[in-house]
């Protein structure tokens, strides 16, 4: 029997994290990268905190839900790290909903076997190729992130890139580099995040001192319409 999947949390209703469905998010344990921004430093280590709901306790919660919410999105964490994703998609696929998937792009082998399940997908892109291990402490990863980029932009369903942006991380001249870089790829939906203070996985990412103003990045988005008809910003 297959291990079950380790979950480390689970929010029981969203209309945020899959556009214009009433869903719930389930939070998967585990994840390579190591970005300072990161929000859910609890969810970086394997082992799932003795709190976390069970895979077994987010069915439950799912078989009760049936016909009132329309999706579930996995998040993380990094969900593609878990081989058992794949059962767990199936699963809830199995009791009616569709499937949302919040993913870095870092396992596009598993990815690959996952799209045909999948109704959606929000890909982070952290950075441009050679920024990678200065952003998420992880060194040769951008080749499977593009792997993944490329996976979607033939895939017959809608997604959206986001690309996550603190000011320890990014100057408005590094954006638009990542932008350009972008380009070159026929993205569907682009969105730009704004990451927080607080309770990062870095001390120094906490306080922001130096925040990028919404006037310089609508700015920004303007600059690149002829390239970005559809990049937005979310605050």
């Amino acid at each position: 029997m297959s291990a079950a999947l380790r979950v480390g949390g689970l929010t029981p209703l969203t209309s945020l994290d899959y556009p214009d469905h009433l869903a719930c998010v389930v939070f998967t344990q585990g994840c390579p990268l190591r970005c300072g921004y990161c929000h859910n430093p609890h969810l970086l280590d394997q082992q799932a905190a003795a709190e976390a709901p069970s895979w077994n306790q987010v069915l439950d919660f799912l078989q009760r839900r049936q016909q009132l919410l329309e999706a579930v999105v996995f998040s993380g964490g990094e969900p593609t790290q878990q081989a058992a994703l794949v059962d767990a998609v199936a699963q809830v696929r199995a009791l009616g909903f569709q499937v949302a998937l919040h993913t870095a792009g870092l396992y596009p082998q598993r990815l690959s076997i996952l799209l045909p399940h999948l109704s959606w997908v929000g890909l982070d892109i952290k950075a441009t190729p050679e920024r990678y291990p200065i952003i998420c402490g992880r060194p040769r990863v951008a080749a499977q992130v593009v792997n993944s980029l490329e996976q979607l932009l033939i895939w017959e369903r809608p997604f959206e890139v986001r690309l996550t942006l603190h000011p320890k991380d990014y100057t408005l001249a590094q954006v638009g580099d990542l932008l350009d870089w972008l380009s070159h790829y026929p993205i569907p939906h682009l969105v730009l995040q704004i990451a927080r203070g607080g309770s990062c996985l870095r001390p120094e990412y906490q306080q922001i001192t130096t925040p990028f103003s919404t006037a310089e990045l609508n700015q920004l988005i303007q600059d690149s319409a002829h390239h970005w008809p559809r990049l937005s910003l979310r605050t």
